[in-house]
């Protein structure tokens, strides 16, 4: 059986290092990563993946609270909340912490020996297989903000890619930034999968055209035929142009002429996902994108239906993040959580 794989949070070195060391003795624990605020804490969740976090809620830069409050819509995980005797620790539950346990003054010896060999590592173990489903988050729907229309993800997909793109969308909530993608289909096909994903996620999915302004929340689908789709940034807003041209790579419309006009139009504010599909559409474009700033994510072998485009852009460097299908949501709402952190 794998050990849970921890991230203490704890401003006073003293302490953090006293959890560590303790933690590290139960057979059942690994902590992975230590951080001192949850800045720090940010950056090690995307590196390393814990399966359970430890927060103290009085921290430098942001308290946990607020750290739990911005954490948990994009990136959730099991939190357990280290806190002094105080009603913050039901705002700690509130935003999403699975439970808490009371932090122990330094000086009761006996108290902190059953804090750091039983008491903790029970709360971290229980944590662990908490159902987060059935816990009260906070809203999905976030407040007004203005850095969700700054960003924009792009998406490209050829065979097998309906199903990559279903799997996708149904994790994708309304505090998505606008979604714009290129699936190789016939004419009429795509509208008929935009209503479909419609009516199964949370996000609105329709077929896009000349003039759509993308929103955050919506996802613009390019219409099968004739046309090239192109995103252009028009006075800060981000605006579909569809126009008949030739056909790019075989395909149109052609994930590359999408992702290429996504970079000139968002450069860094983007994400740029290559899915399932024969051949090597989207891979320039992919490449175009990261050249601009933006995070890019490559699906991976093992879940592809045809390893073609995501494992052409991945050999020539395109690819940041390569990802099981599973996994590529979550990367996604990793990367938008640091990149409203460093807007901030």
């Amino acid at each position: 059986m794998s050990r849970i794989r921890v991230l203490v949070v704890e401003d006073s070195i003293v302490f953090r290092t006293l959890l560590v060391n303790s933690l590290n003795t139960d057979p059942e624990i690994e902590v992975v990563a230590a951080a001192s605020d949850p800045y720090e804490a940010r950056d090690a969740i995307l590196e390393y993946k814990p399966d359970v976090m430890t927060l103290d809620i009085e921290l430098p830069r942001m308290n946990g609270i607020e750290f739990l409050r911005k954490l948990m819509p994009q990136y959730p995980m099991p939190v357990v909340v280290i806190s002094s005797l105080s009603e913050k620790v039901f705002d700690a539950l509130n935003a999403g912490a699975v439970d808490f346990v009371a932090k122990p003054q330094t000086a009761d010896r006996q108290r902190l020996e059953s804090f750091i060999s039983s008491e903790l590592p029970a709360k971290i173990k229980i944590a662990a297989v908490a159902q987060l489903k059935n816990l009260r988050m906070p809203s999905q729907t976030p407040q007004p903000d203005s850095s969700l229309k700054k960003m924009l993800v792009a998406i490209g997909a050829s065979t097998g890619g309906t199903e990559a793109i279903a799997a996708i969308l149904k994790d994708f909530r309304p505090d998505m930034p606008g979604v714009v993608i290129v699936q190789h289909m016939p004419p009429g096909f795509t509208e008929m999968f935009a209503r479909r994903m419609d009516d199964k996620c949370q996000v609105r999915v329709r077929e896009a055209k000349t003039g759509d302004i993308v929103q955050p929340g919506q996802v613009l689908i390019a219409p099968g035929g004739d046309a090239q789709m192109h995103i252009v940034n028009v006075r800060g807003e981000y605006q579909v142009l569809c126009r008949k041209e030739p056909k790019v790579n075989g395909h149109c419309p052609s994930v590359d002429v999408l992702f290429e006009s996504v970079a000139d139009a968002a450069g860094k504010n983007a994400i740029g996902i290559l899915l399932t599909g024969m051949g090597g559409d989207g891979a320039k474009g992919l490449l175009a994108m990261r050249q601009a700033g933006a995070r890019t994510i490559g699906q991976d072998p093992t879940t592809c239906v045809v390893y073609g485009m995501p494992k052409v852009a991945y050999e020539m460097g395109a690819v940041m993040y390569q990802e099981k299908l599973p996994d590529i949501a979550r990367r996604t709402y990793a990367i938008l959580y640091k990149m409203r952190g460093d807007q901030s």
